[in-house]
């Protein structure tokens, strides 16, 4: 063999890249706005609490990495690895769309992602290690290349997403998403047979539990355990700390912890130390994990809520700030004119038009009060993208209006007491009108937005006492320019594709020095950054005056480039000490416990997205510093048994 031909990646691996490119494009493009969407109470999103808003984020993201332990086992007996991922792509793809036909369809959607991503996300990237033999020194850099596959899609979609909806709407966005995936679906037919190397047989081993085994002694017991822990919460601890959803999962992931551990005690002498080694694998990247994938939550929030975010940007990805934006925003930002707003007194009213769903009734309230607004309509069903210009800029600032006495308000408080509203539209209510409320100024009509007295209050009266002197105002009609927040997201993945190559050429060198990093001391370096990235989010807080001010978003490129390292050297490297670690014939099963891992991390990343407003921004990134710490010094303590144990594996 050549040295050239030495050098090369096995075929295959950059199908599998595209692939899982396209894939990540659309479960990035989705993910960047859903917990925007589902809080979201001024552009025609679900107006959740913030708490609850992040129990749907967190409770998604678990659930879509722990479906991976059960369709890990699913190719490993019965489909195979292309089959699984043909199959979850598609069912993936269809939850996507159902998503984007509004919100009597969003939940059922999620779940069509969860199950999906159980069957397509282990499986690629076993068929990735597949394509290697057990000591081909490529691996490593294999899974990297595929990694940075991963991570382009991600980036793209953080831009794709911003646009979409700026341009139509957050529904727009799913739809989008739905048809990115079928591409890489595509992809993987069009690659059947060049892929079949990198597939293999089902197969099972008389040492082997079955499928019905594990569900009777796994799968069954933790949905026993996670309806148990659900009850016990929701009767004895409504109101407590952990929402009763999320203490449910947690309760549910118990027998599952049990079986990887017995798993490996009970493993034959030449298996155990490899699955034995496992375990501390998962706990770094479970922690690991439930910071990085703060990005959708609590990173998000930061970004939304207390970056300034006027700064200049193409068009495409800038959205007129609303009202809420302006309550932390810094002196020098003018704010909307008074004419601009349409002032009611109930919170309800406001969040009935923040939120797309108004009936007849309150419409004709609004009217009677403020004679001087006049009404564009709007044909009720169409769609934003069959308006002109000037008229779809206009659309964006409309209401449906819905039939009297048929709108499901909610109106509660969150766990801090401040009150909450949702409006909910019925299953098969439809809207008969659609209007924007528009206003006669010197360059002639304008749309409106309707708040509350309340908010009107903060954003001049609360301006006058921070600085002294009244806001300066824009013309009516007019709204400040900023960029969408999920866009600090594109950092992370960006960061990616340009560290991956100097982070791989810079280890090689490494090696041609004869001063090689073990597997396991790379994780070890990864937490040690991601500790690094939390106290600089610490340091911003500081600056934040306890988030009653604005700061640069310079802090969130900070922290997504410092993360980026570690998770270079953190998560590439776990995927990879999986296929080293585990048996060839339980390899997807162990894949299924890395992301089994994942899900318990994302989980808490929803919680503390959730916590995040009741504590200083110091206070909750120094808390989170102080859990990836511990965890680094747990690895640390364990570096040389790790090390045998890999080195035991692959001999």
């Amino acid at each position: 063999m050549s040295e050239t031909k030495a050098r090369k990646h096995p075929k295959g691996l950059y199908q599998l890249f595209f692939i899982e490119m396209w894939e990540r494009l659309a479960f990035y493009t989705m993910l960047n706005v859903l917990l925007l969407y589902v809080t979201d109470f001024e552009r025609g999103g679900l107006g959740l609490p913030s708490a609850e808003g992040n129990e749907i984020y967190g409770l998604y993201l678990a659930f879509v990495y722990f479906t991976p332990f059960p369709g890990g086992m699913i190719a490993d007996r019965y489909l195979g690895y292309r089959k699984a991922v043909l199959i979850g792509g598609l069912i993936m793809s269809a939850g996507l769309f159902l998503m984007s036909q509004g919100e009597t369809y969003f939940y059922y959607g999620l779940v069509g992602l969860v199950l999906g991503n159980g069957l397509f996300k282990p499986n690629i990237s076993v068929m990735v290690g597949n394509l290697y033999p057990p000591n081909d020194p490529k691996r490593d850099a294999g899974f990297n290349i595929f990694y940075m596959g991963i991570n382009i899609g991600a980036f793209v979609a953080s831009f794709l997403s911003s646009a979409v909806r700026n341009k139509f709407n957050w529904e727009a966005t799913f739809l989008v998403a739905s048809i990115g995936l079928l591409v890489g679906v595509g992809i993987l037919i069009l690659s059947w047979k060049t892929l079949e190397r990198a597939d293999r047989q089902p197969e099972t081993s008389a040492d082997d539990t079955g499928f019905g085994e594990v569900f009777l002694k796994i799968l069954l017991p933790a949905l026993v355990c996670g309806v148990l822990g659900f009850w016990l919460s929701s009767q004895f601890m409504p109101n407590g700390p952990v929402r009763p959803a999320i203490v449910g999962f947690l309760a549910g992931m118990i027998p599952i912890v049990v079986f990887f551990v017995r798993l490996g005690v009970t493993a034959s002498p030449k298996e155990r130390p490899g699955l034995l080694a496992l375990l501390p694998i998962y706990v770094a990247g479970g922690t690991f994990f439930m910071v990085l994938h703060l990005n959708g939550s609590a990173m998000t929030q930061w970004a939304n809520d207390t970056t300034a975010r006027d700064i200049p940007a193409p068009s495409l990805f800038q959205q007129d700030a609303l009202p809420s934006y302006y309550a932390n925003a810094n002196e020098d930002v003018p704010r909307p004119n008074r004419a601009s707003l349409v002032v009611v007194e109930q919170e309800k009213v406001a969040r009935m038009y923040g939120q797309k769903r108004m009936d007849h009734e309150t419409l004709a309230a609004l009217l009677a009060e403020n004679p001087d607004l006049t009404l564009e309509e709007f044909d009720p069903i169409v769609e934003v993208t069959q308006l002109e210009p000037d008229k779809a800029a206009i659309w964006q600032f409309s209401t449906a209006i819905y039939p009297d006495g048929r709108l499901e308000v909610v109106e509660e408080t969150d766990a801090h007491g401040a009150p909450t509203v949702s409006v909910n539209v019925p299953d098969k209510l439809s809207a008969d009108r659609r209007v924007a409320l528009m206003r006669k100024g010197e360059q002639g009509l304008y749309p409106t937005y309707v708040v509350s007295a309340a908010t009107v209050e903060e954003l001049y009266e609360g301006y006058e006492e921070r600085f002294g002197h009244p806001p300066e105002q824009l013309p009516p009609g007019e709204w400040v320019q900023v960029i969408n927040p999920e866009l600090f997201q594109s950092f992370n993945a960006l960061f990616v594709v340009v560290f991956t190559p100097l982070v791989v050429g810079f280890f090689a060198w490494l090696v041609g020095r004869g001063s090689e990093v073990s597997t396991a001391r790379k994780i070890f370096y990864g937490l040690c950054l991601t500790t690094a990235s939390l106290l600089l989010m610490a340091l911003g807080g500081m600056f934040s005056d306890g988030g009653h001010a604005k700061v640069s978003g310079l802090w969130l490129v900070g922290f997504y480039g410092i993360i980026t390292i570690g998770e270079l050297l953190l998560s590439p490297m776990g995927l990879s000490l999986v296929t080293k670690l585990a048996p060839k014939r339980l390899v997807g099963l162990a894949m299924g416990g890395w992301f089994l891992a994942t899900a318990f991390g994302n989980n808490f990343s929803g919680f503390f997205g959730g916590i995040q407003s009741s504590m200083t921004p110091v206070n909750f990134f120094l808390v989170l510093a102080a859990i990836t710490a511990v965890v680094a010094g747990f690895i640390y303590a364990l570096l040389d048994r790790l090390d045998a144990a890999i080195k035991q594996s692959t001999s």
